[in-house]
């Protein structure tokens, strides 16, 4: 495989970080917090102001009704009230986004919802039901391969795939838990080697020592990683070193 002419680079933020406004002269796509991992009103309008103000392109991260657990676990929920409540956090960041002059341009869900939407069908259309009965020309960003992609894509979405590079993953391409030791990258180099090599080849070793495929079209560095805006800053030099362009995927 030859290298991605461009690659996008996203990042969670509005979740009450002190890095935001560094994270977003770095990245080309921000994941907002709509108020239910985390996040509130004031946080989304800053936030949303900063992605204008750097020319970064929004997404809603929407997730579990979870600020207590940070979004992080899994819940079971009814297919109508989750896509409800997906739908209401989309509400509440498009207000924000159209009061700023600017607009939603993507989907990605976090933590659990993310993981969950992955495999379990149910789960997955009912997040794609939000999003279709709010604005069919959202974009979905998540997992490449996954159930997620798939179904958008057989439904009518737009659908990328996106790569962690702050992230280990399991031989299945499934990302590895947070309580496994390593599952974490901090290591600013290991990060940016991680970003050339999905950019390149379409390939990286996983946790297990297996050599994974993973085409993806945005790179991820979490925003609440510890050096975020180092690892950011890493990611982004090392793959414009490597030929390739960072611009927003949609």
């Amino acid at each position: 495989m030859t290298a991605a002419a461009v690659m996008d680079l996203n990042c969670d933020l509005g979740e009450g970080g002190s890095d935001d406004a560094a994270l977003l002269v770095i990245v080309s796509s921000a994941n907002i917090a709509c108020g239910a991992h985390a996040g509130d009103a004031i946080t989304m309008q800053r936030t949303v102001q900063a992605a204008v103000r750097s020319d970064v392109s929004i997404g809603a991260h929407v997730s579990y009704p979870d600020r207590e657990g940070f979004g992080r676990r899994d819940m079971s929920l009814p297919a109508e009230t989750l896509t409800a409540e997906v739908r209401r956090q989309l509400t509440v960041l498009n207000a924000v986004t159209r009061a700023a002059g600017t607009r939603l341009h993507y989907v990605k869900a976090h933590g659990a919802l993310y993981n969950r939407m992955a495999d379990d069908a149910a789960v997955a259309d009912a997040v794609i039901a939000a999003i279709r009965t709010f604005d069919v020309s959202l974009a979905l960003l998540t997992l490449p391969g996954s159930l997620a992609m798939d179904r958008a894509r057989a439904q009518g979405l737009r659908a990328f795939g996106e790569a962690f590079v702050d992230r280990a993953y399991t031989d299945t391409g499934r990302l590895a838990p947070r309580s496994r030791c390593g599952a974490v990258i901090t290591d600013a180099a290991v990060v940016a080697q991680r970003a050339v090599d999905i950019a390149v080849t379409g390939k990286i070793t996983s946790i297990g020592g297996a050599v994974i495929s993973i085409h993806a079209r945005s790179l991820c560095v979490h925003g609440d990683t510890p050096g975020a805006v180092t690892l950011a800053r890493a990611v982004r030099a090392a793959l414009e070193h490597a030929g390739v362009a960072v611009a927003a995927f949609t």
